[in-house]
């Protein structure tokens, strides 16, 4: 009689244990799906030459930066082509200068001066943005 009771007890773990690893499974499964990774495509090709590069995107959603070493002077011609969506730049030197940040930007060219050498960093942000921005340095400044 005293271990007549042993299959209950011994079934009762089993579903108990079953609906905590469940349970722990379906925790794990939420906490993974809630990270939102970068949602569309994007494409970078940079000149070879180091003076610029070409950032193709469709339904991006998300961050990305480039690199170019500029000297003081150096103009950068920035052509945006927005489809769709929100586009965000802006540049920005190590040493802390920021000759340019915008928002919500629509097709169109326009030009950075840069005032000193440094390097500086093209930092793209996108909310579902399809289109294409190119930075090329236009004018080299003084050595």
């Amino acid at each position: 009689m005293l271990f007549g009771n042993q299959d209950a007890q011994t079934r009762w773990i089993k579903n108990v244990s079953s609906i905590i690893i469940l349970s722990l499974v379906m925790a794990i499964v939420l906490s993974v799906s809630a990270c939102n990774p970068a949602k569309g495509s994007i494409v970078i090709l940079e000149n070879p030459n180091g003076i610029g590069f070409t950032m193709d995107f469709k339904k991006w959603s998300a961050k990305n930066k480039c690199e170019l070493s500029l000297r003081s002077g150096d103009v950068l011609q920035i052509e945006v082509v927005r489809e769709e969506g929100e586009i965000a730049l802006t540049v920005s030197g190590k040493k802390g200068s920021e000759p340019y940040t915008g928002n919500h930007l629509e097709t169109g060219v326009f030009t950075i001066t840069v005032s000193e050498t440094d390097v500086y960093l093209v930092q793209i942000t996108g909310k579902d943005a399809t289109g294409k921005v190119t930075v090329k340095n236009v004018e080299r400044g003084a050595k």
